[in-house]
């Protein structure tokens, strides 16, 4: 109760939740909330303004922006969420099993781990892409192989520190088997961590699949997609910005969205965090009046 309490006293955390629930709801009933067909050409309304039957105009195709943009949305969630799911997944199996195992496995899967970590994410996924080719499954697979060493690492270190607290042992003396010792024992030490960090990586994840999308290696056309969008637009920047200017204000509000709510997770799972940023603030201010 005292973590909803802490949750909800946070302004920006509203904004970010309502950011977020009003594109789920576009995402989830986009056939009951587009005007048009995503997919319907007609070029004889091709390049049209904003205002009619086109609230925020047609693309190079004739194709309705809003519709597409309501469509987006349902695949720039659908697959950041199937890719988040799966990476943590992975993550906490493989670092519940380094942490309490150890030895030659624990080391094998950390090994493998600074090798992932060695790579800026968008390029180990591009890698990745570009073996296994576009296309939305391969893009869940890519995005989840360069995300789970973020969250194997968490889970080892709060595995290694619950595996030597004394109830624990005691729980190992009375015969408990390995699995659900961890689930129950480890798991709830380690999950507000996770949560903080996954609400965090879903808009750098929805940021990925945009810039994958954008070149060429992501969703292909005429499947509506946001950074797909934005490629389709360069062309017609100067005559018709808002091809490109409306898919990325959708990619920079979501994205920024999911940031406010996982900064706000963060400070309502762990009161200490914003009480230290708010001492770092205060010591900062005072330094500068001396």
């Amino acid at each position: 109760m005292a973590i909803l309490q802490r949750l909800l006293a946070h302004k920006l955390a509203w904004i970010g939740l309502g950011i977020i629930l009003c594109v789920t709801i576009a995402a989830i009933f986009a056939p009951l909330i587009a005007p048009h067909d995503p997919f319907q050409v007609d070029l004889l309304k091709k390049l049209q303004s904003p205002g009619g039957a086109f609230p925020l105009g047609t693309d190079h195709l004739g194709r309705c922006i809003l519709s597409r943009l309501i469509y987006g949305a349902r695949i720039s969630l659908s697959i950041a969420v199937a890719a988040m799911t799966l990476g943590v997944t992975l993550g906490l199996l493989a670092g519940m099993v380094a942490g309490y195992v150890g030895g030659k496995l624990d080391a094998l899967i950390m090994r493998l781990c600074d090798v992932l970590l060695a790579f800026p994410q968008l390029i180990l996924s591009l890698a990745i892409v570009g073996i296994l080719g576009a296309g939305a499954f391969n893009i869940v697979i890519a995005l989840s192989i360069a995300q789970w060493a973020w969250y194997a690492r968490i889970m080892r270190s709060k595995v290694l520190w619950v595996k030597e607290s004394n109830f624990v042992k005691a729980a190992i003396v009375s015969g408990t088997r390995s699995f659900p010792l961890m689930l129950k024992h480890v798991l709830p030490h380690a999950i507000s961590e996770i949560i903080v960090l996954a609400s965090l990586d879903l808009g750098v994840t929805i940021l990925q699949i945009s810039g994958l999308s954008f070149l060429g290696l992501g969703i292909q056309p005429p499947t509506p997609e946001w950074g797909a969008m934005i490629n389709d637009g360069r062309e017609f920047f100067r005559s018709e910005p808002g091809i490109m200017f409306y898919p990325g204000m959708m990619i920079f509000m979501t994205v920024l969205a999911f940031n406010l709510v996982g900064d706000a997770l963060r400070d309502a799972l762990d009161p200490r965090s914003s009480q230290r940023v708010k001492m770092e603030d205060l010591e900062s201010k005072l330094q500068h009046q001396v």
